[in-house]
């Protein structure tokens, strides 16, 4: 008997399934970084993807900074990379790494680009970024690929013995030649063709930024697959850019774009904030979290390369780019004909569907200043061994926005420890709750948990009002702080006792006939033993409950007061860390309107549309009343103002002069020389203060005109505050424009009244 044969044709198949990702990786912890590849190369297997990109440097983390000098952090990310082979990480998966490589004596951040227990090609990254809170040339070169001859194509075969034209990199031998029998790897700015033609290209981070971005190249060069492993941190109202920049890109040019950014605090200061993306011909067709307590999160997409190809065959203009494109761009490729990219299928049946377009998910600015600081206080909590914060609860907008940011990260904890109770998140939060011997235990309310983690002393003084001690209670019982309130008078007298020993003297406010001097010391008297009395309560106060470890102080200056300096050094501004040391004034209040309404704290609307006041001086009103000091008539300047002066300053980069030209322009309906007083006014204070910024507590970044000197606004320490060549320019032209200026336009007045107190 004899069997038919099928004369069923069997075409080859053009769908494949693309996997990236958010990974929470921590500089220099390899141990815990590799785990975490290796969860998401399991998950993307799992999703039937056949690539998987991860974020940049995710190997040894991104935040390394110095240490990538150290050859230790090399050979360790080789290290971790032969034991991804050794654990199947790449069995049947190309797999996308960011990692660094010393090359010929030059150290480069690289994508390493792995399948089946060997090393396709590394790919060093050609733009560096450099500005804002980078540094990467300080420790990496950029790569500049050698173009003299056309473009060649490059059997991987050839790579095996270092034979061939390629710039070749010898890997470590014990780690990969005495294992894997791979000696030579391609090193260069090469893209890689796979035996069903699919084509995948690298685009690193910064290089998207560009002006001549690396995707426009690849894309003319038929690169059909680009994925970006980026280390973006957050930054409000950034996802946007993003967003157009990478569907601009493949709008135009079509193809498949891949996203993969770190997710969390690495150790310093940045929180990077996920938002793993794939899309397709300017089109969105999976988004993960921006924001989430997961340290692994994988999405993918199934997409039909025929689409990318019908797509760029029907735009005239970039037809005709292409065809000349080898001209431009003499780009080499290696050749891996042995490896498939494309979905294998058995049946029509089990042929997998293409994904389709989805709509991006986006936060509002005042969400984003809840989400992103909570899950930066998050990871440093259970990655510093803390067991708790401490918080000086004032009653204020500041003091409370850093409450309910702890509030909403006890919120995010609970539900997911709820969620899964067997998970690391639960676990995590048994260890810092002190429930480590209780295995099943888990916070019933978000209010449990923030009575464990968050302690608050209201440290009032004979200046405080009842409203803001009434609030700072109130605040503390809705979201379920262990909370403290006191009274700091008799440490105050008990200084000043010790100077009237000492001088024979006792400073007096100037209500009381006191000098300018005298009153700003007693000011100062107030708010610097509160920050000495943070720091007992901090280290104490789990004594008193019957716990161990230790807390973390917050700090609770907003970026405002910090640029122009409103704020004595040293006091509770000085702590640990600063959530919303980078968050603008207005923000915050729209935060608190935010949080008021989510979790039901009516206290917060309260706060938020209450008048700023240190209360540092005596109340000329009653007690039970606002009290007299107002923040914005000491500055000489509103929070409104500030924020347009910080961005000019720092994001349009100007200089007194050119900031008083576009004001000029901006605020039209104020007089010129109005505009010019409160523009002198605001650079006297921002220079005769900027000494506050070298010993600001570590902030989270948020916002672009942040004048956080350590990292990221980097300016001299001593200014001289006259100011004397550009203000007499700013006083000529006013004369000019007062001059050339309609009168009734002209508005003589300012709205930013009183006086000059410093601290």
């Amino acid at each position: 008997m004899t069997t038919k044969k099928s004369n069923i044709t069997k075409y080859p198949s053009t769908l494949i399934t693309v996997a990236t990702c958010n990974l929470n990786q921590w500089a220099l912890d390899f141990t815990g970084n590799l785990e975490r590849i290796l969860q998401s190369c399991v998950e993307a297997k799992r999703q039937k993807a056949s690539y998987r990109l991860g974020p940049e440097l995710e190997i040894c983390g991104y935040g390394c900074e110095d240490h990538f000098l150290e050859s230790d952090t090399f050979m360790h990310c080789w290290e971790s990379i032969s034991e991804l082979f050794e654990r199947g990480a790449t069995d049947g998966l190309l797999c996308d790494f960011g990692s660094i490589v010393l090359h010929n004596g030059a150290r480069y951040n690289c994508r390493v680009l792995c399948r089946d227990r060997r090393v396709l090609l590394i790919r060093p990254k050609m733009a560096l970024a450099d500005s804002g809170n980078y540094r990467e040339s300080r420790y990496f070169t950029a790569y500049r690929p050698f173009r003299a001859q056309p473009a060649t194509e490059r059997p991987y075969a050839d790579f095996d013995t270092g034979s061939g034209t390629s710039n070749m990199h010898l890997l470590p031998r014990h780690l990969f030649e005495a294992k894997f029998g791979q000696k030579y790897a391609p090193f260069g700015a090469e893209f890689i063709k796979f035996g069903d033609g699919s084509t995948v290209g690298v685009e690193s981070c910064e290089e998207l930024w560009t002006p001549e971005a690396t995707h426009i190249e690849l894309a003319l060069c038929g690169v059909e697959i680009i994925g970006n492993g980026s280390g973006s941190h957050h930054e409000l109202r950034k996802l946007n850019t993003r967003l157009e920049l990478m569907v601009s890109a493949t709008r135009k040019c079509g193809g498949v774009y891949l996203y993969a950014n770190q997710r969390g605090c690495d150790g310093g200061r940045l929180y990077y904030d996920g938002g793993a993306m794939i899309i397709c011909n300017g089109e969105v067709l999976a988004q993960a979290s921006q924001f989430s307590l997961n340290d692994v999160e994988v999405i993918s997409a199934t997409i039909d390369l025929e689409d990318v190809r019908s797509y760029r065959a029907c735009i005239p203009s970039f037809g005709s780019q292409s065809a000349h494109s080898a001209e431009r761009y003499p780009q080499n490729y290696i050749v891996c004909d042995d490896i498939m990219l494309c979905n294998d299928f058995c049946s029509v049946e089990d042929e997998p569907v293409p994904s389709i377009a989805k709509s991006l998910n986006k936060y509002l600015p005042e969400e984003e200043c809840l989400l992103g600081p909570a899950l930066w206080l998050w990871d440093y909590l259970r990655r510093s061994g803390a067991s708790g914060f401490f918080l000086p609860l004032s009653g204020g907008a500041d003091s409370s926005s850093v409450a309910v940011i702890v509030a909403a990260m006890c919120d995010l904890v609970t539900k997911a420890a709820q969620t899964d109770p067997n998970g690391e998140i639960a676990n995590e939060c048994r260890r810092v709750c002190c429930k480590r011997y209780d295995s099943l235990w888990v916070p019933n309310t978000p209010q449990e948990m923030a009575n464990l983690v968050l302690h608050t002393t209201f440290m009032g003084t004979s200046n405080s009002s009842e409203m803001t001690r009434s609030r700072a209670q109130r605040v503390s019982s809705a979201i379920g702080s262990y909370h403290l309130s006191i009274n700091i008078d008799i440490i105050c007298e008990a200084l000043l006792k010790v100077f009237q020993i000492a001088t024979g003297k006792r400073p007096r406010f100037t209500s009381q006939d006191g000098s300018h001097a005298e009153d700003l010391a007693l000011q100062n008297i107030q708010a610097r033993l509160r920050m000495v009395t943070s720091y007992l309560f901090g280290q104490l106060l789990p004594w008193v409950r019957g716990r161990d470890g230790f807390l973390l102080i917050l700090g609770s200056s907003n970026v405002d007061e910090g640029l122009r300096g409103y704020m004595t050094k040293y006091d509770c501004s000085s702590a640990d860390l600063n959530p919303i040391g980078a968050i603008n004034k207005k923000d915050l209040e729209k935060m608190l309107i935010f949080a008021s309404e989510k979790y039901g704290i009516p206290a917060l609307l309260e706060i938020a549309h209450a008048p700023p006041t240190a209360e540092l001086r005596p109340m000329s009103t009653s007690i039970s009343e606002e009290h007299s000091q107002k923040d914005e008539e000491e500055m000489g300047m509103t929070y409104d103002e500030l924020r347009a002066f910080g961005r000019l300053r720092k994001i349009s980069r100007c200089g007194p002069v050119s900031m008083f030209k576009k004001l000029r322009v901006m605020w039209c309906f104020l007089c010129p020389k109005v505009v010019a007083e409160k523009v002198k006014r605001f650079f006297f204070y921002y220079s005769v203060n900027r000494h506050k910024m070298c010993t600001i507590t570590p902030s989270y970044h948020a916002e672009g005109y942040s004048p956080d000197d350590n990292r990221f606004d980097l300016r001299q320490i001593i200014y001289n505050t006259k100011w004397t060549r550009q203000f007499s320019v700013i006083d000529n032209l006013a004369v000019r424009y007062l001059e050339n200026k309609t009168p009734s336009i002209a508005i003589e007045g300012n709205s930013s009244r009183g006086g000059t107190q410093e601290k």
